[in-house]
C-alpha cells in the first residue's frame, strides 16, 4: 500500500527520500509529499499524481535543503486523491509533521475530541488526527507524546515523525504495517521495505508492534509504548542490488517472468538433498506430519490461488482433507478448526493485513501456523510457527508472477513431503516426481521463448470487452490466476469459471466473437473440458485452448493451441501459467496501461 522513507544523517535528506520513494512506487499510490527540516523551520511539499510531480516540484529535492526528512506515497482509504490529503500532515502551526501507513479505526470519535478543543482539520484522513493529537500532548517530550497517542488510537500504523523542536531526531512507530529501520555510516532511515534503502545500507532492524525507533545521525534507540528502552537485533541484507532494477526489460513484470526460472529452482533445489526432500524450516517431525488431520490453507489474491492449486495437490498425493479461505472472509467466519489441523497462510510480502490476522487467529486457537512467504523478517514469517520461505528475490510490479511461481513450488514440496511420511508414494513415483520437478525450470524457460507468438496473438484482443476462463480441477486453479493477471494489468473485465458450470448461467454471456481460454492440462479430464468448448464454439465463442502435448484432439475444437510439455498433472500449473502471463502482459502493454503499477491497486495491502 502506501509508501515511507525517512532519513536524518550528513547528507541531503529529500534527494534520498525521493529516491527511495521511487524504489516504492510498486505499492501503490495516488498522490506523494515530503517534510524536511532546513535548519529553522519544517518545509512540507505535496502534490497529487506521480512521483514524477513531486520531483519536478521541488527540482529533485534541491528546493528543499536539509539533513533530515521523512516522505509519504498514499494509497487512498479517508478522503479522496488530493494535494491536501496527501502527506505529511502538520499540527497547525507546521511544527510536528506526520506521515503514516494503515488505519486509525477510531479517527471519528478522536477527531470529534480534538474539534471540541479547538483544533481545525483542512484533511478528509484519518492521518490528520495523529498530527494532531501529538501536538495536544506534546510538552516537550516527543517520545512521551507519541506513546500516549499510540495507547488511544485503535488501528493500524507505520508512522514518520519530525519535530521542529528536536531537528536532529526523527522518530518511527509500528503496529500492524510494515516499517523498518536502516543504519550506514552516514545516518539512518526509516521505510516501508527494503528495496527503498538498499542503495544505501544492508543492515536493517525489523520494528515489531507497538515499537517506537528514535533515530539520529549517529545513534539508534528502540522503545516500546511504555517508553522502555529495549535492544534489537539488525539483521543483514544479502538481496542483490540489480535485482530491484529492471536491468534492461521495459517493465519489472517482464523482467519478473523471465526470472521464473531461477526462482523456481532457487526455492526448490536447495529442499532436494540425495533424491529426498528436505524441508528443515518446518520444524516438524516426521509423525507430527503424519499426525496432521486437516489443513486450512489462508490467503488472499494470487497467493489464494496458489492456495487452491495447493488444495488438489495435497488432497491427490497426501490424501488430506484442505480447505482454501480468503483471509478476510476466515478471520470473521468463525472458523472451526479441529485438533490435528494445521494451517498454512500464503503471502508474497509477508505483511497482508488479513492474511496476518488469520494467522494469529489460528495461533491464539492453538493450532500450529505454516507460513510460505517471500520477504525474510516480515511480520508472517516471525510470527508463524515455521516459515518456508520462497527465495523468488525482490518482486517490484504489483501484478505477482514469479512469486506465485515460487507459491506453487513450496506447495509442491510439502504435498510430496507429507505424502511419502504417511506412506502413500512409492519410491519409484516419489523419484519421478522429483524428477519431474527438476525439468520445470527448463520447460519454463522454453515456454518463455514462444513470447513473440502470445504477443502476436494479444494483439488481436486489445479491444476485448469480455474474456472469460475455464477448466476443470488443477484447471480451474490456473483459470483463477490467468483472469486475474489480465484483468489487474489490462482493466478488461475477465472472469474465471469451473467449466462444469458453465451451462449453470454462465454460458448466456457468451456471444458470438467472445474469447474463451481453456485449460486443459489433466488427462482424466480432456473429453469432459472439449465438450465444454464445444458449447462455447456452438455460442458463437472464439476459443484459445492451453493443454499438454499429448491432448492432440483438442485442436478440432479449439481455434487456436497453446501446448505445453508433458508434465506429472498435479504440477501442470507451473507450465501453464507462463502463456498466461504473458498473455494478460502484451494485452495490457498493446492497450497502453500503466502494466507494473496499475490503477488503484497495491503490491502489499496492509489494511483491511
Amino acid at each position: 500500500m502506501c509508501g515511507i522513507v525517512g532519513y536524518i544523517g550528513n547528507a541531503q535528506a529529500a534527494p534520498i527520500i525521493l529516491e527511495g520513494l521511487s524504489k516504492l512506487e510498486y505499492r501503490g499510490y495516488d498522490s506523494a509529499g515530503m517534510a524536511v527540516f532546513d535548519g529553522e523551520k519544517i518545509q512540507t511539499r505535496k502534490a497529487i499524481g506521480r512521483l514524477k510531480v513531486l520531483e519536478n516540484l521541488t527540482k529533485g529535492g534541491e528546493t528543499m535543503p536539509g539533513c533530515s526528512g521523512i516522505g509519504h506515497t498514499r494509497w487512498a482509504t479517508h478522503g479522496a486523491p488530493s494535494d491536501m490529503n496527501a502527506h505529511p500532515h502538520t499540527n497547525a502551526a507546521g511544527t510536528i509533521a506526520v506521515v503514516h501507513n494503515g488505519i486509525i479505526e477510531n479517527y471519528i470519535s478522536l477527531k470529534k475530541k480534538m474539534k471540541d478543543k479547538g483544533y481545525q482539520f483542512v484533511s478528509e484522513t484519518d492521518t490528520e488526527v495523529l498530527a494532531h493529537l501529538i501536538d495536544y500532548y506534546y510538552k516537550g517530550n516527543p517520545l512521551e507524546a507519541i506513546t500516549k497517542v499510540l495507547h488511544r488510537v485503535e488501528g493500524s500504523y507505520a508512522l514518520g515523525i519530525l519535530f521542529a523542536d528536536h531537528p536532529d531526531v526523527v522518530y518511527a512507530a509500528r503496529k500492524d504495517s510494515p516499517l523498518i529501520v536502516g543504519r550506514n555510516d552516514d545516518g539512518c532511515f526509516i521505510a516501508s521495505d527494503v528495496p527503498a534503502i538498499l542503495k544505501y545500507t544492508r543492515t536493517v532492524y525489523y520494528l515489531e508492534n507497538q515499537q517506537v525507533a528514535e533515530l539520529k545521525r549517529d545513534s539508534l534507540r528502540f522503545f516500546t509504548v511504555d517508553e522502555e528502552e529495549i535492544d534489537k537485533e539488525s539483521v543483514q541484507i544479502d538481496w542483490d542490488a540489480e535485482a530491484a532494477e529492471k536491468s534492461g526489460y521495459e517493465h519489472f513484470m517482464l523482467k519478473e517472468m523471465y526470472e521464473q526460472p531461477k526462482t523456481v529452482a532457487d526455492t526448490m533445489l536447495p529442499r532436494m538433498k540425495d533424491n529426498d526432500i528436505v524441508i528443515d524450516e518446518l520444524n516438524m517431525t516426521d509423525a507430527e506430519l503424519k499426525a496432521v488431520k486437516k489443513i486450512y490453507i489462508v490467503a488472499c489474491g494470487s497467493a489464494y490461488h496458489a492456495g487452491v492449486t495447493g488444495k488438489y495437490v495435497l488432497e491427490s498425493l497426501a490424501r488430506i482433507p484442505v480447505e482454501v479461505d480468503v483471509a478476510s472472509e476466515f478471520r470473521y467466519r468463525d472458523p472451526i478448526l479441529e485438533e490435528g489441523t494445521m494451517v498454512i497462510v500464503i503471502s508474497q510480502s509477508g505483511e497482508t493485513a488479513d492474511t496476518l490476522a488469520a494467522l494469529r487467529e489460528s495461533k491464539a486457537r492453538g493450532h500450529k501456523v505454516l507460513g510460505i512467504v517471500n520477504v525474510v523478517g516480515s511480520s508472517i514469517a516471525r510470527e508463524s510457527d515455521a516459515c518456508l520461505y520462497t527465495w523468488a528475490g525482490p518482486e517490484i510490479a504489483v501484478a505477482t508472477t514469479k512469486a506465485y511461481s515460487a507459491q506453487l513450488i513450496a506447495l509442491y514440496l510439502l504435498a510430496m513431503k507429507m505424502a511419502k511420511v504417511r506412506g502413500l508414494l512409492d519410491e519409484r513415483t516419489f523419484l519421478g516426481l522429483l524428477n519431474d520437478l527438476r525439468c520445470l525450470p527448463d520447460q519454463i524457460e522454453l515456454l518463455l521463448g514462444q513470447k513473440e507468438k502470445i504477443q502476436h496473438f494479444a494483439n488481436r484482443y486489445l479491444g476485448a470487452r469480455d474474456i472469460f476462463f475455464i477448466g476443470r480441477g488443477i484447471d480451474y486453479a490456473i483459470s483463477l490466476e490467468g483472469s486475474l493477471k489480465l484483468k489487474e494489468i489490462s482493466y478488461i473485465h475477465s472472469e474465471a469459471y469451473a467449466a462444469g458450470e458453465l451451462k449453470h448461467g454462465t454460458i448466456s454471456l457468451i456471444e458470438e466473437g467472445t474469447l474463451v481460454v481453456a485449460l486443459a492440462t489433466q488427462p482424466e479430464l480432456f473429453q469432459k473440458t472439449i465438450s465444454n468448448i464445444v458449447e462455447v464454439k456452438a455460442r458463437g465463442a472464439f476459443v484459445m485452448a492451453v493443454t499438454s502435448e499429448q491432448n492432440k484432439a483438442i485442436e478440432k475444437a479449439s481455434d487456436y493451441v497453446i501446448y505445453i510439455p508433458d508434465i506429472t498433472p498435479c504440477f501442470a500449473n507451473s507450465l501453464a501459467i507462463i502463456p498466461l502471463q504473458l498473455f494478460a502482459y502484451y494485452v495490457a502493454v498493446g492497450r497502453g496501461c500503466d502494466v507494473d503499477k496499475p490503477r488503484n491497486l497495491a503490491k502489499s495491502v496492509t489494511v483491511e
